[in-house]
């Protein structure tokens, strides 16, 4: 049994952070309905990559598992469909622009009074309330505004985004704690609730230590590269094939460092035997760091390091994370069919049970290729009535 079977999840979310939360719902059991416009769908359908049999890997990295209801919002008779699935759904997602679900009819207020037990998520940009409610962004957006951008990259060069979407990918997570925690929230209480729940605010909570700095000190913090503002050694360093490594050590690691480096002098020193040594005199502990590994080639010296407790990682490439062995070993990477596509790999959702059952991977679905089932089952729509909305193009 997966933990959340039984759950039914109405999903009009779009793009990325919605979608990836609900995908992990949906691997983890829940029935996720994604409801998308006919004729275009999800917008991500759209995007790059496209495979070769025209579907989007954009679209398959966040959509796998679910089921595709199509409804033109823009008709009465859809947002009908949309309210008689509502009332027997236990969660709503949606990130439209705030007060654009209530005009129609649709939003928390409408859908919880035909049923107190639903739980609603509003995942939007800047939140239900605040100056910026009515703003529209986008991951980058969320990135720049939150001091995330500010944060990445070189102290000598300009700010530069994380290498992924880190702020849909976060906000998708929390879309996905958020559900959980309002449905633990209504197993309490009998009720449902409305969760407001902004991408600017997910990106703020992750600022911690940068915050916790500026709380502390007044200190606005800057961008470091790949050093870390509290600790040294932490850093990522050239090695001599032209590979990099990086090394990230406490006070415990540092004779194994200087050992495995033959950096007698750096050893034989014993104010650096402290970590707020090494941070005051940075810049001479990371030039001789970086002379030593300049002389070592990666893999050797990744081994060395290892061999005496010292944490350090290779910087893989995408390509070279997706083919290491452990990744390989732990499952890390899946296959589905696809009907058009054929098999095709994702990345799993990482949660592995002992009692209940893992997350299976199944393939996203096609355009509205459940909208005759659902509304014939669920809404016990002849197959008439349905034909009838077709031609009118309510679905």
């Amino acid at each position: 049994m997966k933990p959340l079977a039984g759950l039914t999840i109405l999903d009009f979310s779009r793009v990325l952070a919605g979608p990836m939360g609900t995908q992990i719902l949906a691997e983890l059991g829940a029935e996720v309905i994604k409801v998308e416009m006919p004729g275009t769908g999800d917008e991500t359908r759209q995007f790059e990559p496209r495979l070769p049999g025209g579907q989007s890997g954009y679209f398959f990295a966040f959509n796998r598992s679910k089921k595709s209801i199509t409804l033109n919002l823009k008709s009465e008779k859809a947002r009908q469909l949309a309210r008689d699935l509502a009332a027997q759904a236990d969660l709503v997602v949606e990130n439209f622009l705030p007060g654009a679900m209530t005009k129609m009819g649709l939003g928390y207020e409408a859908l919880s009074a035909l049923n107190p037990r639903l739980v609603y998520i509003s995942n939007t940009g800047f939140g239900q309330t605040g100056p910026y409610r009515d703003r529209k962004g986008y991951d980058t957006i969320f990135q720049a505004l939150s001091g995330i951008m500010a944060l990445t990259g070189y102290p000598d060069g300009p700010p530069a985004k994380v290498g992924v979407p880190i702020s849909d990918l976060t906000s998708g997570l929390w879309v996905a704690i958020a559900a959980l925690s309002g449905l633990m929230g209504r197993h309490g209480t009998g009720k449902g609730c409305h969760i407001d729940l902004a991408m600017m605010d997910v990106q703020a909570s992750l600022l911690t230590i940068a915050a916790s700095r500026y709380f502390a000190t007044g200190e606005d913090p800057q961008r470091t590269g790949t050093e870390h503002l509290g600790r040294v050694p932490s850093a990522a360093f050239e090695c001599k094939d032209g590979d990099w490594i990086h090394i990230s050590g406490s006070d415990q690691h540092w004779p194994a460092i200087c050992e495995v480096l033959g950096l007698g002098a750096l050893a034989a020193d014993a104010e650096l035997k402290k970590n707020a040594a090494r941070v005051a005199r940075r810049g001479e502990v990371m030039a001789a760091m970086g002379a030593a590994i300049a002389g070592r080639d990666r893999n050797e010296l990744a081994e060395a390091l290892r061999a005496r407790d010292v944490p350090a990682g290779e910087v893989f490439t995408v390509k070279e994370a997706l083919s290491d062995p452990h990744l390989q070993a732990r499952g890390a990477v899946g296959t589905f069919t696809h009907p058009t596509e054929g098999e095709f790999r994702g990345l799993r959702t990482p949660i592995r049970f002992n009692g209940l059952d893992d997350p299976e991977m199944a393939p996203p679905p096609m355009l509205g290729e459940s909208t005759d089932i659902i509304l014939r089952d669920r809404l016990k729509l002849s197959a008439e009535a349905i034909a009838a909305l077709k031609s009118e193009g309510a679905i």
